[in-house]
């Protein structure tokens, strides 16, 4: 009986418990939100402000990756793609990065930031580096990645061919 009368005065209490969380259509913005968000294309940010907002939620701020996340290390690795065929059309086509809120100038910027020996690909960077374009961002981009890791597998699957050692954080082989 105890149970019972628990259970009906729980169930009374949770429909007014679920009416709160409605929102209120009829709510003002808080004070300094009034106006609507600037869209990230638009908002002028700095390519390590951009890598921070659209990257490093999955590779982390210094893109070291997550095996447990399924989310490779790009520290130290990330050149390598441009050292087999596909990879370039790779980078920018994966789907974090064709389908971000960068327009195609910012996102040019970021994978030559990500690019640079001196940053995140670090010694992995090949000799001849052609930065990206926006031109070439655009064209890239529109192209729909269909199989991920089949096309990541294909790749890395050059790179050890080439006596690259695959220090991705995912794979547990090297060449």
């Amino acid at each position: 009986m105890r149970k019972l009368i628990i259970g009906l005065a729980c169930a009374m209490v949770a429909p007014l418990a679920m009416a709160r969380a409605i929102p209120d259509p009829n709510q003002k913005h808080a004070p300094g939100n009034e106006s609507p968000q600037t869209p990230i294309a638009q908002a002028g940010y700095s390519t390590p402000v951009n890598y921070q907002l659209q990257c490093a939620g999955c590779h982390l701020g210094d893109g070291t990756g997550s095996k447990i996340n399924d989310t490779p290390k790009m520290k130290d690795f990330v050149g390598n793609f441009l050292k087999v065929e596909g990879g370039r059309e790779f980078l920018v086509r994966v789907p974090g990065m064709s389908q971000s809120a960068l327009n195609n100038a910012q996102l040019a910027d970021l994978l030559n930031w990500l690019l640079d020996k001196n940053g995140m690909a670090g010694a992995s960077m090949p000799e001849h580096y052609q930065p990206y374009s926006e031109n070439e961002v655009a064209r890239l981009r529109k192209v729909s990645m269909l199989n991920l890791p089949d096309t990541r597998a294909h790749l890395i699957e050059q790179m050890r061919e080439q006596g690259i050692v695959i220090d991705d954080g995912m794979s547990d082989k090297t060449p």
